[in-house]
Formats: C-alpha cells, structure tokens, sequence
C-alpha cells in the first residue's frame, strides 16, 4: 500500500500519485501520434466524378491508397448523389436520398462500404445537389473534429451552396475549403463567363473576409493551368478552337485548355489539389 500514497511536502503539496505499468496502470509515457497532434496536418483531396461509381468500380484501390496514406481529412468533390427529399419538396442537402427503392440501394451500398476501415475512423459531411450532379464531401478523422462547419460562402449554418459546391470547416488554427468550382464552359463570348465570374467576385470576398486565419483551399477548381492538367489535351485544345461543343458540358469542359480569353489563371489560390482521371 505504500506506493499509493506520498508525502506531503513542507509547503503543504504533493505529487499526484501514479500507477506502473506492472501495477496495472496506463503507461502515459506512450501516446499515439493522432494523440501529439491537435488539429489535422495531412489532406487528401479527389474529384471522384460520381462517388457511387468509385464504389463499384474503383473501391479496393482507393480504400489501400487511403490506408497507406492516412490523411487527418479527405474532401471529395463531385459526389454526383441526390440530396434526401421527394420530388417537389425542399431538399435536405445534407443527407443522402433514399425516398425510392432505387435511392435506398444506392445508399445502402455507399454506406456500407464507408463504415469498413479505413473509413469508418471518419465522421462525414455532405453538401448535395437536388439530383445527381455537382456535390462535396467532407471526411474528417474523428479525434480532429472542427470547430464549425458550413456549406456556403456565406458561413450560414443551415445554408447550402446551390448545387453542393462547398464545404467549410474551421478548426482552432485554420480554415479547411472544399469546392466544386463551376466551369467557364466553352463559348469565348462575354455573356458565357458569367457564371464564373460571379463565383469568383464571391471567392475573393471570402478569402479576404476570412484573414484572420491561415486557409487551406482545396478540391476541384476546374481551371487548366497547363496541359498535364487534363487528360487529353491535344484533343480538348483542337476542340475547344473548333467550336466543338461536348454533349455533357459540364464534365468535358474543365479539362479543356485555359486561353487568355478565359480571364485570370486562378491556380495561384490552389494549395491542395488531387484531380486524377479514372477510366469508367
């Protein structure tokens, strides 16, 4: 018994007494890594171009990629699954559909492939669009829970980006963005950039608004800074300069080459960016 208790000092304190690890005690000299760090410094970012499709496709792969890996956060644009609520009726964009037969069994599939390792070790956020287009995910380990997320630019709680193009995690020390930037199209008229353009005026502001913390801007920014940037860029240059126009516009147009028409290369804010180009 004597080991439990301790002395006390002329200044009437004592040590906190402990307990060996041959007593049974925890050994406090060992902590695991996730447990030194405080907030998460390793990100993974990929534009899965239909998440489900991954699953039954390319899951083994990616699941092995993530193990060995072992990024604190993963952000996943183009999700391409509907946002949970009946045709006609405000959509939760949050959650995943599953109102149908169909929805369920896709969502069924999704989320049992999710709660196997490695993924199950992360908490999950969505941003959905009403049908299955667009969207982002956010993955974050759970001991590294942020402090507030939202799904705008606005930093509204309950707002979500038309479209669930962004997801905004703030931590104690920085600020985690993920988007699904829409494209310029392809048209080099004025009127067909306006989209964009609008997006980054509100971009700017964002980033100008949100100094008082270090940003980490991730996800698919749809911009080709240069030709290694898209799959086939012979292809998509000669397109783009034929007046090809590609009959799904929003998926062949951010791998077309960037002109000077274009406006101003948007690279420069890109600090963390993972866009391959799966084969499906």
């Amino acid at each position: 018994m004597k080991r439990f208790f301790q002395p006390i000092g002329k200044d009437g304190s004592s040590k906190k007494p402990s307990l060996s690890k041959e007593d049974g005690g925890e050994n406090t000299d060992q902590v695991s890594e996730e447990e030194k760090k405080k907030e998460p410094l390793k990100f993974l970012t990929w534009n899965a171009n239909s998440f489900l499709i991954r699953v039954k496709n390319n899951w083994p792969e990616f699941t092995k990629f993530v193990s060995d890996l072992d990024p604190d956060v993963i952000a996943v644009q183009e999700v391409r699954m509907p946002a949970a609520g009946s045709k006609g009726a405000p959509k939760n964009h949050g959650e995943l559909k599953d109102d149908t037969s169909s929805s369920r069994e896709e969502k069924k599939i999704l989320m049992r492939a999710l709660s196997r390792p490695p993924f199950g070790n992360y908490r999950v956020w969505w941003s959905l669009a009403d049908s299955k287009y667009a969207g982002t995910a956010l993955f974050v380990k759970k001991c590294f829970q942020p402090k507030k997320v939202s799904f705008s630019l606005d930093q509204k709680a309950s707002k979500h980006e038309p479209e669930g193009r962004v997801i905004l995690a703030e931590f104690e020390s920085f600020r985690l963005l993920n988007t699904y930037v829409p494209n310029n199209g392809w048209k080099d008229e004025e009127t067909s950039f306006q989209r964009r353009r609008k997006w980054d005026k509100r971009m700017l502001e964002f980033v100008v608004q949100s100094s008082d913390k270090p940003l980490i801007w991730c996800g698919d920014l749809n911009v080709s800074h240069e030709e290694i940037d898209v799959s086939h860029p012979e292809f998509f240059s000669a397109a783009k300069h034929n007046g090809y126009v590609p009959p799904n516009k929003e998926g062949e147009a951010s791998r077309c080459i960037q002109t000077p028409t274009q406006g101003k290369r948007h690279g420069r804010w890109l600090l963390v960016v993972w866009k391959p180009y799966w084969k499906v």
